[in-house]
């Protein structure tokens, strides 16, 4: 049985398409593809159908992770009962998401740093900040907390699910 991860920010075109490549790439190196399920999802649908922000591709890239490829989309009830962990990248994004979680899901919900990276919450960091209308900097923290992140993510899930 695969383990799911869903990343969600507000509009699928910077911070949860870039958690989702990068993470999709720590999963590939690790040999695990056959053993954990990645995707991502906004809350809002205004990016539907389009492809990651010009500029956290750029960034992405400059870093070894090519996101050019995925494809906006909004969370889906069915997203509940798919996934074993929905983690969204700011506190007002997981309000959200607790607002239409059914009942009867029993997917992990929370905050992508607060659930992977230690660090940033001894930091006081729980939250990746939308860069979307910042300059490449806000890009390049984004990708910096994530990467963090996702690395601490994987250990995480491996350990929890003995992969």
């Amino acid at each position: 049985m695969k383990v799911s991860v869903l990343f969600v920010c507000l509009g699928n075109i910077c911070r949860s398409p870039t958690a989702h490549g990068l993470f999709q790439a720590y999963v590939n190196k690790a040999c695990l593809s056959d053993e954990i399920f990645v995707d991502s999802a906004g809350t809002g649908a205004w990016h539907v159908g389009e492809s990651p922000d010009k500029r956290a591709q750029s960034i992405a890239l400059n870093k070894g992770y090519d996101i050019s490829h995925l494809l906006g989309r909004q969370v889906e009830p069915d997203d509940f009962f798919k996934f074993d962990y929905i983690l969204a990248m700011d506190t007002q994004n997981l309000h959200d998401l607790s607002n239409i979680k059914p009942a009867q899901s029993k997917c992990t919900l929370g905050l992508f740093l607060e659930l992977a990276n230690k660090e940033s919450i001894l930091n006081g960091i729980l939250e990746v900040p939308d860069p979307f209308y910042g300059d490449a900097e806000h890009f390049e923290k984004a990708i910096q907390l994530i990467e963090s992140g996702a690395k601490n993510l994987l250990a995480k899930i491996r350990e929890e699910h003995d992969i």
